[in-house]
């Protein structure tokens, strides 16, 4: 496989992209966690669950400029999305509840879910850069 420039266009696509999904899934996951009172996972997952949606079609559109179809794909980006969601919000609670730990349960949380959006970026953009919309050689 060939080298890619990490910061290119479609790096900064995949933030612009990004930034609407998080504007969108942060309003979502707080809102459940700390208006509704949903559970840390529960909440989480229903970001992920609303956003990704939203972000497969601005990522193989806009972003990756993507036109064809297929199950690899749509499996791939699943894949990816649960990928990255459990290692980013696995690795993160328990490291703020020992980074925190002199803090309130809530506080902890909510730095977990902050840093597991964080986590999940890099993660995600990686997976569907290499794997999900990675076009091929004939392709380029």
């Amino acid at each position: 496989m060939k080298a890619f420039a990490v910061f290119d266009g479609k790096f900064f696509r995949f933030i612009l992209v990004g930034i609407v999904n998080t504007i969108v899934g942060s309003a979502i996951m707080f809102l459940l966690y700390n208006v509704a009172h949903f559970g840390y996972w529960l909440s989480s997952a229903s970001n992920y669950i609303f956003t990704s949606i939203l972000s497969f079609f601005l990522n193989k559109y806009f972003t990756f400029g993507m036109k064809q179809w297929s199950a690899f794909m749509i499996v791939s980006f699943v894949m990816t999305i649960a990928f990255s969601y459990l290692i980013a919000y696995g690795i993160s609670k328990p490291v703020m509840n020992f980074v925190l730990r002199d803090s309130p349960q809530r506080i902890r949380e909510n730095a977990a879910l902050l840093m597991g959006m964080c986590l999940f970026t890099g993660i995600n953009y990686l997976g569907q850069r290499l794997v999900v919309f990675r076009k091929k050689e004939s392709e380029k």
